[in-house]
Order: C-alpha cells, then structure tokens, then sequence
C-alpha cells in the first residue's frame, strides 16, 4: 500500500510538472515589468529625435521639456546634448525629420515681476539643468530646475497633462504660459488666454508650420489660487485684464510659497474648442491625486508593453528592446476628445462615432513594420487607424500620405497609406467600410499629380517630368502590387489585371548595362552622369545602391533582371561591402548607420538585409541582421542611428530580435531572421501565445541550424501572419557556423510576384 501511495504521488508530480511546462510555454511568462527596462533617453541624442517626456500609449498629449533651441536635431524638442530648459509643452513628435508641435508651455520660476520693462525677462526665460538630476521613465518624466531650485515631475493621460512644481520659500514664484514659443518651422498666428478665476484659465495657441492648419485648445487648473497674474501682449504687461488675444501672448501667474511647497497644474487639450479641453481634462483628471495619474500611466504602458515577453540574461538587451517597443506605441496618436469632437483636414469639426480617431501617420516610415506589427499586438487599435485614414479620404478626396494634426503635408512619396489598408483587410479586419476602402486606395492610384500621370502613359515616371522618378516608380510599383491582391480578393479581375500589369512597371527602369535602377527621360534615355553612390534628383533620402532593392512584391523577379540568383547574391553582397561614402552637394542627414552603402538609419534599407531568403543564402541574412541589430542599437542616449521616425526605426528592431521581419508588408509573411533571445512570447489576443524559441543563442551562435514549427520540421525560411495568430512554436536550433543547406531550396524560398 505504500508503495502504491509513492506511485500515485510521483504520478501526481509528473502530471503537475507537465501541466505547468504547458502552461509557461503556452504564456512564456516570466512575470517582469517591462516598465523597468525602458529608457526614453535612448535616442534623444544625436539624430534619433525622440523625447523623454511623459505620454501614454498612443495618447493626444506628449508632455515634455523643450530645451528652446531650433534646428534638425532638435525636432522633438529636445536634445540630450543641452543643458538648457525653458519648460514644458503638451504636444510633440518622437523621432521625426520635421519639427513641429511643442504647444502649450508652461515654465515655473523664482523671479521679481514688478514693471512694464520686466517683460523683457520672459522672453528669455529658461533654466540650467544636469541629466544627473534628471528621470524618465514610461508615463512619467522629472527634472531640477537648477537655477529656481524648482524640482518638476510630469505625466500624463489620454487627452491631459499633469504637471508637480516643488517650490523653495519664495513671494516671487510664478509660472509662466507661453503660447508664443515656437520652433523649426512652426509659427503662431494667433493665441487666446481668458482667467475664469483665480485657479482656472482658458485659451488656445493657431500655427502654421509643416502642419499649416494647427489648433490646440486648453483648459488648465491650478490647485494653489494665483496671488496676481499678467498677460504678456507684446512685451507690454496687461495688468489684471482677464483676457486676451494676440499673436505672442503668455499668461505670469504668481503664488508665494513655503519651503518645498508644491504646485500641481492640470491641462485639457482639444483640436476643437476650450469646451472640449475643459471636458477632456474633467473627464480624465477629476482629482488632485498626481501619483494616482501616474499610477495610471505606468499600468497602461505596462498592459500595452507586456504583450511581448523575452527572456535573456542581458539587461542590456532588455532594455533596448523594450524601449523600441515603448517608441513604436507613442504614434499614432489620439486625436478625437472624450465626445469624439476632432478637427479635420477639411478644417471643419467632425465626430467620431464608434471609434477613435487618430493623427500623425508618418505613413512611408511606418507602412514598412510599424502598422505590420500593429496588427499582431495592437489589433484592438487597426480598425480605428484605417476608420481614421478613410475620415481623411472623407473630409480631403484622397488617402493620407503624411497626415499630421489634421492637415496633410504630403511629405515623402508614393501613397503609402495603400499597403497598410490592404494589409488589414487581407488579415482579416473588417471593422470600417471595405468598398470604400478599396475605392479610395484605387483613387489614389489613379490621379495625375507628381508624376502619375506619366507613370500610367509611358510605365515610369520621366526623370524631365518629376523629381525622385526611380523612388516613385518603384513605390507606385510596390503600392499597385497591393491594390491587385485587393482587388483579387473581392473579385475585382479588371482591376487586378490592370494593376497586376503596373507592379511590373518597376522593370522599366531598370539598366542592364549598370544593374541598377536609373533615371529615364521621356524620350527613353537614361540620365547622365550617373554614379551609384550619388545622391541626386531621381532619387529621395537615398542613392541607387539603397533604392535598388525595393521591390518586395516581386523579389523573384529583381533577382531574374539582375541575371539570376548568383549575380544577386553578388550585388546584395556589394552593398554592404562597398565604400559607405554617399556622394552628392546635399545629401540628406537621414542617411545614416551605414554598413557599405546599406543605410539603416533611413527606411527604404530595412528590408534589405532579408533578401538572402528569397536566393537561397539566408544563412547571410543571419549574419547582416544580427550585425545591424548588435552595431547599430543601444542602450544609450545615441541608442539610434538615425531618425526613429514615428517608431519605424524601434519596430524594425522589435521584429528582428524576435527573429522575423514583413520583408512585404502587405503579403502576410514574416521572413526568419536570427533571434536575440532564449524565448520570446507574444499575445496574440484570444488567450493565445505565439513563442520563439532559440536554442543555444548568443553573440557567437548567430546561425540557424535547424527549425520547427509546432513540432514539424520546417525548412522554409518564413512564416504566416494566419501561423502566428493561431498560436504556436516557432524552434530555432542556433550554432556558431551557418547550415547553408538550411532554406536553400526554391520551394523554401519566400513567395514573391514571379515565382508563386
């Protein structure tokens, strides 16, 4: 009997111990928070262009420090590189190549404000700091103003900003609202502030700038009544009048205070009006409680990080990664009011019903891997991407292209809003009008302005016709190749022929006699000179050696115009082998992070690196990914090595170290890599885990040996969207030298236009 007791218990362990090794490899749970690991310095130095302020996930505001100093490497704001502060604004852009926003600042100060000639003082107000008295971290950012001896913590919600002031014993403490702060190419044109009462004001900043048409309102509340206040107009102070408008305002508000008293400060934003700032701020920040807010801030980033797990010894890892995850969820951002008030890009007010609307779509960045990977841990949030793409189409005619606050910029090329709606419908969401979708994609596609009308007549775009002709003809290429499968899927077979026919467009610009994609007039001569390594007016952001691999709907068939599989192996092994030196009168500081003259510091290069795949050598793919990821990424404030560009730059990274990447963002495949980490697990929704498995990495065990998915051996060197959603196991045995027999088949190879 006793023996049969031991029996039932061992049995009873083993059952336990297989149903819990079920359980962490369904979940791969470790239990961290991934709050701990993100660093929002990593790329506020140099040309990354992020800010370290505070923000929630996908929120309207972004409340951070400006430094005040204009220029290309101060589009966020800031810059780790300054030690100057003149205070903190409610709206910004994480890592783009464009300045703009920064709205509604507020400083606090020690200072005596007595006479008309004090004014003078405010315009130059700011304050010295050290990044040694200096904190962030997800929802929450802090500073010590050194030369008030103001210490100053911010955070955030969706649509408001919640600012603490520790003050020192003073009867001058003031803190001061510039609405006429401006930097880079946004200008005020016109600014409001009315005092409600001794602890509310009012007012709104309009610019024009990249966004030509911008309009912040607000709504902010004290939770210490003002002494007295001033308005600024003009450099002449308005004593007591409750109310103004003008181009330049700022509001002085001042409080005397006690040794380390605080100040807590609450602002609503709206695009719409003060009544919808009031509400957004009502609505959000009830109470007085500044940790509670923060709290709340720190739990949201949390949730949205903790979607993906990895497990890896390196902190260092750790952190890198979880910071390009926090950068790829900051855009884009919500831009409806609690009501669903939003502006338009008809300038007029809409209502969002049923949904969310959105702004800042830096759409060419991030069509690329951003949205692809919305798609797998952000799916609660696509439906309303593409709903707020279509409000744009609405209110403008056309898609998207750079959407920003309401306004479209047209910034970059091609309609790039195309592969990011198609991609969504292909996979599967449907929560927005597909007809009209579809009918807007086509329009896009069928306009006449930079260079369209050309590329429908003659296949390409004339080099004498349109600047960047060889971008745009392989972008509209790409984007047609996307409208086809759409069109294919609702049975549309005219339509998918005609733009089946134009995704081969690409092949008319391609020189046999260079290997290169080049510069053709409209008479059918290619431009001259011409230099592979020279920036010039056929191309954008880049030279012919980044832009000749952008085909990813037809890989199959760039490799048969470059003379087949060993001649494209030769050229992608060209690439990163020769001289990085771009040539040109004015090459654009985008083109960074160079290996060779592949540049991953600018998007049209990140693909690249995975189209060993598609001949037959993945094993190289292995060893340019790894070398990119381990060279070019960071823990430190120059973590990036270029613009991070609305989160492209980070999703890139978050893709490659699980260990795929959407070389075809519209095709539903992930092409395999080399992973980072022991294991990764990621939500899929529904309960379910999608885990990554390496066996054996680190630095030196970079190669794939072998792989299984779900317990089949799997020699195909990518994966489906469909796979990865229905949740599973991906294996990847890891070895210090490559398996090149590994994915060496044609029948492993990644599809593509011409071999499927």
């Amino acid at each position: 009997m006793k023996t049969l007791i031991n029996m039932s218990q061992i049995i009873f362990f083993l059952c336990m111990t297989v149903l819990t090794s079920n359980n962490f490899a369904q979940s791969g749970s470790n239990n961290i928070d991934p709050n701990k690991f993100v660093n929002p310095f990593i790329g506020t130095a140099e040309h990354g262009h992020t800010f370290p302020g505070a923000v929630v996930p996908f929120g309207m505001v972004q409340l951070s420090p400006d430094n005040g100093t204009s220029g290309w490497d101060w589009c966020s704001g800031y810059n780790y590189s300054d030690t100057v502060i003149i205070g903190f604004s409610h709206t910004h852009l994480s890592g783009t190549g464009i300045g703009d926003l920064c709205d509604i600042l507020y400083m606090p100060a020690v200072m005596s404000i007595k006479t008309d000639a004090d004014s003078s003082k405010l315009i130059s107000l700011h304050s010295q700091i050290s990044h040694k008295h200096e904190t962030a971290k997800p929802g929450y950012y802090s500073v010590l103003l050194e030369s008030f001896s103001i210490k100053a913590e911010l955070t955030a919600t969706k649509r408001a900003g919640f600012q603490k002031y520790t003050f020192p014993k003073s009867d001058d403490a003031v803190i001061v609202l510039n609405l006429g702060h401006s930097l880079n190419w946004d200008k005020t044109t016109s600014t409001y502030i009315k005092v409600i009462n001794d602890n509310t004001i009012v007012g709104y900043r309009m610019s024009t700038g990249w966004a030509k048409d911008q309009r912040v309102y607000f709504a902010t509340k004290f939770s210490k009544p003002f002494n007295s206040y001033f308005i600024d107009l003009n450099n002449h102070l308005m004593i007591n009048n409750n109310e103004e408008k003008g181009k330049l305002l700022e509001g002085i508000f001042k409080f005397k205070t006690h040794k380390d008293e605080v100040i807590l400060v609450k602002t609503g934003i709206s695009s719409v009006s003060i009544n919808g700032a009031m509400e957004n701020l009502n609505a959000e920040i009830p109470s007085w409680n500044f940790k509670r807010v923060e709290e709340s801030a720190a739990n949201a980033w949390q949730k949205e990080l903790g979607k993906i797990e990895i497990d890896t010894p390196d902190k260092s890892l750790k952190e890198i990664f979880y910071t390009a995850l926090y950068h790829t969820m900051i855009e884009p951002s919500l831009f409806s009011d609690v009501n669903g008030d939003f502006k338009g890009a008809d300038s007029l007010i809409h209502k969002a019903v049923g949904y969310n609307q959105y702004t800042v779509f830096s759409l060419w960045d991030t069509f690329r891997a951003e949205h692809p990977l919305f798609t797998i841990i952000e799916q609660n949030r696509v439906n309303d991407f593409i709903r707020s793409m279509l409000a744009h189409y609405e209110e403008t005619g056309l898609l998207p292209v750079w959407e920003l606050e309401g306004n479209e910029t047209n910034t970059m090329i091609g309609y790039p809003a195309v592969p990011v709606i198609a991609d969504a419908i292909l996979k599967g969401f449907h929560g927005f009008n597909i007809k009209e979708a579809y009918e807007a994609m086509k329009k896009s596609a069928m306009q006449n302005h930079f260079g369209l009308k050309y590329y429908k007549d003659l296949g390409f775009v004339p080099a004498d016709k349109a600047n960047y002709s060889v971008s745009r003809t392989l972008e509209y290429s790409y984007e047609d190749w996307c409208i086809a499968q759409l069109a294919k899927h609702l049975n549309k077979e005219d339509d998918y022929n005609l733009f089946m026919k134009r995704a081969g467009y690409y092949k008319n610009l391609f020189d046999t006699s260079t290997y290169f994609f080049r510069g053709k007039g409209s008479n059918g001569s290619w431009r001259k000179p011409f230099s592979p390594s020279q920036v010039d007016s056929n191309y954008i952001e880049g030279d012919a050696w980044q832009w000749n691999w952008f085909v990813p709907q037809d890989v199959a068939g760039l490799v048969q115009i470059m003379g087949e599989t060993k001649h494209f192996i030769e050229r992608l092994d060209s690439l990163f082998d020769w001289s990085p030196v771009v040539e040109g009168t004015n090459v654009p500081p985008d083109i960074s992070g160079m290996l060779g003259q592949y540049a991953q510091g600018n998007e049209p290069s990140h693909h690249i690196a995975y189209l060993y795949n598609y001949a037959g050598e993945p094993w190289k793919t292995q060893k340019r990914v790894r070398k990119i990821m381990e060279t070019l990424y960071t823990d430190s404030t120059n973590g990036l090595c270029g613009n991070d560009d609305c989160g492209q730059m980070s999703a890139w990274y978050v893709f490659s170290s699980i260990g795929f990447y959407p070389v075809n963002p519209s095709d539903g495949i992930y092409v395999i890599g080399s992973p980072m980490f022991n294991k990764v697990s990621i939500s899929v929704g529904k309960g379910k885990y999608f885990i990554v498995i390496a066996r054996n990495v680190s630095t030196i065990n970079k190669f794939i040996q072998s792989a299984e998915l779900n317990g089949k051996q799997l020699n195909r060197t990518y994966i489906y969207h469909k796979e990865i959603l229905e949740g599973g196991t991906l294996i990847l045995t890891m070895g210090d030298k490559p398996n090149k027999s590994w994915g060496s088949e044609k029948k492993d190879f990644p599809p593509s236009m011409s071999n499927k």
